[in-house]
């Protein structure tokens, strides 16, 4: 039985291609907003790192209306790290609207979503986005949509796919290139060809709601008020508010729970109601035992759906007890039991996550598994922000062992740069194991690089990429899963100035240090013995004294107290302080501060 009054549809592509401001619009032309309303731009961003890195992190559910058609939209990440998050949102979905950039064309994370979405056999409409810009190319980003789908493998019916052209800052789109090309003048910009196309090409929800009921839990979220939220698709029957039903868990053995409430999607908000039906995104409370990938069944007819599965980890990197001598100054949350409390929490949330205890035995530790450094990065960032502190060790791979060889990881990586630097992009690369795959030019004076290169090659790749570029290319990145071992990997080439006491940085001192490298501390800042303060120039790391301060006589020169002047200090993100580390060195992580510092503090 087919729900036609319903269309539930994912929004996947690259990083900043535009999905979260194509969303914005389709929610604008719906008529969910007053025309006078004041609605922040990319509304469905709604976390502070979204905002502040203008990426989205967190999979997110709305609902619009279209005539008598209400659509479920999910807005998805676009960066490969948070692709455990696409994985289970797909499961949720009939079809999916493809973006892709007017001018980039199919980037990593495009191909990694399109991949996963042919794998479910899910339909797909494509829209070429920001159609507006000066150096678009749709008819190549095209063609090379249509090379990428035979790459993957699709057959001939996932050939035929609808193509659409938008402009998603204005909320326009058109069904044909030159309508998009050269707009009327006259005509009001408008996304109803998207709309039209949404219910035409996207199949309706299947789902008998007379059968015994059946839900699969793809996403969870909290309420002050009712506990554990549990979102997802029901795949048939009904479910009603005080509803007896089963919790099915892979493993263990069913339990009985009631809800406690039942919301559906209007608009940006959730809306209780007595009832909902198969082929509908729906939220349960009353579940406090459920978790991503349980199902919830008719206690008379307790049918599993097939888990939520995702992609293994390819990082690892252990979080500790701030051990430093300044521990306990910044941060509220301190201990070991809180740490590991916090970040089975987030195991439970967060399905690309995995946590366990190191083997050491010591108890203070975690392993953490995840995607890539950026999703560390913000678990990170979201735990200093909550009050923790803690000791990060540097990021490792994991190695599988395959017919008793060594494997790692590999990434594909696609790289966009001005022609003159294509010289020294590969000569990096092949210090770094990598090996070059594709290499094409635009006729801009910009050349498109395609190249496999181990995971391990390409932490703290980042910074060097952008100062080999001067900051004009752009790096990504998309796991291509293992192959064998590639052999050793110099480190960093650069060793550091270390603090070898306790005190306060002086000008005096840290004036006098510059010349042997980068100064990472300024005037004011604690340091303590096994604090890093600087780059050195040369690879070994030297014990310095940035407290030294100059000696007082009654002695004056000319010229020898003139005021001293301090490069200003380089001071680095925490994702840029993460692929910095060595294996001797941690990062010490509080809410107010990063400092980066040896594992053993004495010489």
């Amino acid at each position: 039985m087919l729900r036609e009054d319903i269309r539930n549809v994912a929004i996947i592509a690259h990083v900043d291609h535009g999905k979260t401001t194509l969303v914005d619009a389709m929610l604008w032309q719906s008529g969910l907003f007053r025309e006078n309303q004041a609605v922040r731009e990319r509304v469905m961003d709604n976390l502070d790192l979204e905002r502040e890195k203008g990426i989205t992190i967190m999979a997110k559910n709305t609902s619009i209306n279209f005539g008598q058609v209400k659509i479920n939209i999910v807005d998805t990440p676009g960066h490969a790290d948070f692709g455990g998050e696409v994985e289970r949102t797909l499961t949720m979905v009939e079809g999916a609207l493809l973006l892709v950039d007017a001018s980039e064309g199919p980037l990593p994370q495009t191909r990694f979503v399109l991949g996963k979405a042919l794998e479910k056999r899910l339909p797909i409409i494509v829209v070429i986005n920001k159609i507006d810009r000066p150096d678009r190319r749709p008819r190549e980003v095209l063609d090379d949509i249509y090379s990428l789908l035979i790459d993957l493998g699709a057959d001939d019916s996932q050939l035929e796919f609808p193509v659409y052209y938008s402009n998603a800052k204005i909320g326009a789109a058109w069904g044909s290139l030159a309508e998009a090309l050269e707009p009327s003048v006259e005509e009001r910009p408008s996304l109803l060809p998207l709309f039209e196309a949404i219910v035409a090409d996207i199949p309706a929800p299947q789902g008998d709601p007379q059968a015994p009921a059946q839900f699969l839990a793809t996403n969870l979220e909290w309420s002050d008020y009712l506990g554990r939220l549990c979102i997802g698709p029901l795949r048939r029957g009904t479910l009603k508010t005080g509803q007896e039903v089963t919790l099915l868990k892979v493993g263990q053995p069913p339990q009985k729970a009631t809800l406690r409430a039942v919301f559906i999607y209007q608009g940006l908000n959730r809306v209780e109601t007595p009832t909902v039906s198969a082929g509908d995104i729906v939220a349960l409370a009353g579940l406090p035992e459920a978790f991503i990938g349980d199902t919830v069944a008719d206690p008379l007819s307790p049918e599993p759906l097939p888990p939520v599965v995702v992609d293994e980890p390819t990082l690892t990197m252990e979080f500790s007890v701030n051990s430093s001598p300044l521990a306990g100054r910044e941060g509220s949350i301190l201990t070991s039991r809180q740490i590991r409390a916090r970040l089975e929490k987030e195991a439970l949330y967060n399905v690309s996550i995995r946590v366990s205890v190191d083997p050491s035995g010591s108890g203070d530790s975690f392993q953490v598994g995840a995607r890539g450094e950026l999703q560390l990065a913000v678990l990170v960032e979201t735990m200093r922000r909550e009050g923790f502190e803690l000791t990060l060790g540097p990021p490792r791979i994991i190695v599988k062992e395959i017919d008793g060889q060594p494997h790692e990881p590999m990434e594909l990586v696609v790289i966009d740069a001005p022609e003159e630097y294509v010289g020294v992009i590969t000569e990096k690369l092949s210090a770094r194991k990598g090996r070059i795959l594709k290499l094409l030019t635009q006729g801009s004076g910009r050349a498109r690089l395609e190249a496999e290169a181990p995971t391990r090659g390409l932490i703290g790749y980042r910074g060097q990429f952008m100062t080999d570029t001067r900051g004009a290319g752009l790096l990504n990145t998309l796991s291509m899963g293992y192959a064998p071992w590639r052999g050793e990997i110099k480190g960093r080439a650069n060793g550091s100035l270390v603090s070898d006491r306790q005190g306060v940085a002086v000008t005096y001192a840290l004036y006098h240090l510059q010349p042997r490298g980068c100064i990472f501390a300024s005037p004011g800042d604690p340091v303590y013995p096994g604090l890093i303060v600087g780059e050195n120039s040369r690879t070994e790391d030297i014990w310095v004294n940035p407290c030294k301060e100059k000696k007082l006589t009654n002695i004056r020169a000319s010229g020898s107290d003139e005021a001293l002047r301090l490069t200003p200090p380089r001071r680095l993100s925490l994702e840029e302080a993460i692929e910095y580390l060595r294996e001797d060195e941690v990062l010490e992580v509080t809410p107010k501060s990063t400092r980066l510092r040896k594992k053993n503090l004495q010489r």
